[in-house]
């Protein structure tokens, strides 16, 4: 019988404008996939902002944490997955050619099925 994969979701809605609490869901996603634990990050309202191309570049490390680009290359690199928020992106002119390799345009239904199979659920 196989093994378990223990999966963490976390659901964000900080974005840029909150550099300290917009990095803690990076910060514990990134924890858990050296532990390996999966891990998937789901983007909504103004953390959308995130999955753009260049844009973490420009966020200030905050609260004595790395940077938003270190972060979010590491989230990545880690075998992270991020998932954004359609509509969300659509209303602030962010189109899908935009985004950050490895980030996938998603859906509520998605998110609620990730919901239900994850071992935790954190939300900020």
């Amino acid at each position: 019988m196989e093994a378990k994969t223990e999966k963490t979701l976390y659901i964000t809605t900080v974005g840029p404008e909150n550099p300290d609490k917009a990095a803690f869901p990076f910060v514990l996603a990134n924890a858990a996939l050296s532990m390996d634990i999966e891990a998937t990050i789901v983007l909504q309202s103004n953390a959308v902002q995130f999955a753009k191309t260049g844009l973490a570049d420009t966020v200030p490390a905050a609260g004595g944490l790395p940077p938003m680009k270190k972060l979010l290359a590491d989230f990545l690199e880690l075998g992270g997955k991020m998932w954004v928020c359609g509509p969300c992106i659509k209303v602030r002119g962010i189109q899908e050619s935009d985004l950050v390799v490895g980030a996938e345009v998603t859906a509520a239904a998605q998110v609620n099925i990730a919901a239900l199979a994850a071992d935790a659920l954190f939300v900020y």
